[in-house]
């Protein structure tokens, strides 16, 4: 049951009147330098939710595993945003041939996401680059390796990625002319098809992106170079591709996983006005199933890092992966509490990794109940703010949410959504503001512009 406190009725005359469009906003926590998220209507977003993955079906039977009660239990939980994983050797399995098959399938689960009200970042993702190396990704025909050699290690995928021909394979998709067209060519018959679908908020060109180490480079040095020589102009190739398409979409781009060891990126300037970053959150050490060690700084030096980027070229920040493989660990109850108050300091929001029912990596338990210390990615939250956030925070331990912020907005962008997770809350707010149509799992408020508003969010269930 959701409870709430309205202002004196007057007020919602006065909240009619016309007034200037909404400010630009940016995170209180690091010194305003890094911009928020915004949506059609100027709102601050902010993001929450799970990839959404099926690398095991291909062909007649790809995206299958992808169904509607992944958005409608992603929604009853509070979670407002999904990273859809695609692959480009579905989409296009032979030179110039586009599924339209797969494109249906694709549509379908957007429609479905659309009606829980879930944003989409639409993923064309790598594994150890693709089909050529035992994995999903980038076709084989547009795979080069010159013959260098490839083993497989199923005992430690990722380390695949050091393969000489993996590598290889990299620098000719990155370097040659005619994948570099090939790729665009892709991205445009994406954005073609889905530009103006009302769930996608926008594209990751690659997931992931890796390259080839030179001789005598370490993995930093080498990162770096990688991200600053081709992943840059990759990213500006291919943002200017789905500009010719899409216009309004957010362009997510990556740096290359190295950042999770804490590593600032040498990704370059993307000359795009709707570019966010989009790093991954993972550790290597908890990869391999160690426990998290908070003696250890880990998470304390990879925010370090990774806001250096957006703080350099101004954009957004949104985190496109992280969550341990080993969630039941003694310390990963104080990994994900400290995880969530780093992620909220700094970012637009994060997609966890993964919303599937069951063990590994899965949000879920087969009967849809979080699996150990998963619940605590459940929290309340603002998903859009009509104005300049001033402060945003919860308390976990006393069940408290608040957001201050500067109220704006024309008279259609006027609406602050409070997304609340499953449970009793009360919503008061303190400054000329009222709580519109409170239901289960969501509230509104529409405050007059110009002021300063407070709300907070309270579980009234808790003990």
């Amino acid at each position: 049951m959701l409870r709430t406190t309205l202002v004196a009725g007057a007020l919602a005359a006065a909240l009619l009147a016309p007034t200037a469009a909404p400010t630009a906003a940016a995170h209180a926590d690091t010194g305003g330098t890094i911009p928020v998220l915004t949506d059609a209507k100027g709102r601050a977003l902010t993001l929450r939710g799970w990839n959404v993955e099926d690398k095991a079906h291909r062909g007649e039977q790809a995206l299958s595993a992808i169904t509607e009660k992944h958005f409608r239990d992603m929604r009853a939980k509070g979670f407002n945003f999904a990273r859809l994983l695609v692959f480009w050797d579905d989409l296009e399995p032979r030179p110039g041939q586009y599924s339209q098959d797969y494109l249906r399938r694709i549509e379908r689960i957007l429609d479905w996401a659309e009606k829980y009200d879930v944003k989409v970042l639409i993923d064309a993702h790598q594994d150890v680059f693709g089909p050529a190396f035992g994995h999903r990704g980038i076709p084989e025909w547009a795979t080069r390796t010159d013959g260098l050699p490839f083993e497989r290690n199923p005992d430690d995928w990722f380390s695949e990625y050091f393969q000489p021909a993996v590598q290889r394979a990299f620098t000719h998709l990155y370097e040659d002319a005619d994948l570099r067209r090939a790729q665009a060519r892709m991205w445009r018959v994406l954005a073609e098809r889905f530009a103006g679908h009302p769930a996608v908020i926008g594209y990751d060109p690659i997931n992931e992106p890796m390259g080839e180490l030179r001789e005598g480079e370490d993995l930093p040095t080498a990162a770096r170079r990688i991200e600053r020589e081709q992943l840059t102009p990759m990213y500006n190739r291919l943002a200017d591709a789905i500009r010719s398409a899409d216009r309004d979409a957010w362009v997510f781009v990556e740096p290359t996983p190295i950042v999770g060891e804490g590593v600032p990126t040498g990704l370059g300037r993307i000359d795009d006005p709707k570019v966010v970053y989009a790093p991954h959150f993972y550790n290597t050490g908890m990869e391999a199933g160690a426990d998290y060690d908070p003696a250890a700084g880990w998470i304390e030096s990879y925010e370090q890092a990774v806001t250096q980027y957006p703080k350099e070229y101004k954009v957004p920040v949104v985190v496109g992966e992280w969550g341990p493989l080993n969630n039941s660990l003694p310390n990963m109850n104080r990994f994900y509490r400290e995880a969530m108050v780093s992620l909220g300091r700094y970012s637009s929001g994060w997609a966890g990794y993964v919303w599937c029912y069951g063990g590994g990596y899965c949000a879920v338990n087969g009967d849809g109940t979080f699996r150990t210390n998963k619940e605590l990615t459940a929290e309340p939250y603002a998903e859009a703010v009509a104005g300049t956030v001033r402060a945003s925070s919860y308390d976990a331990a006393a069940g408290v949410y608040r957001l201050e912020y500067d109220a704006a907005g024309s008279r259609g962008s006027r609406v602050t959504e409070l997304s609340l997770p499953p449970g009793a809350w009360q919503v008061a707010t303190r400054g000329r503001a009222i709580v519109l149509r409170p239901a289960q799992g969501k509230a509104l408020v529409l405050a007059t512009p110009g002021t300063r508003v407070t709300v907070t969010v309270t579980a009234t269930d808790r003990g």
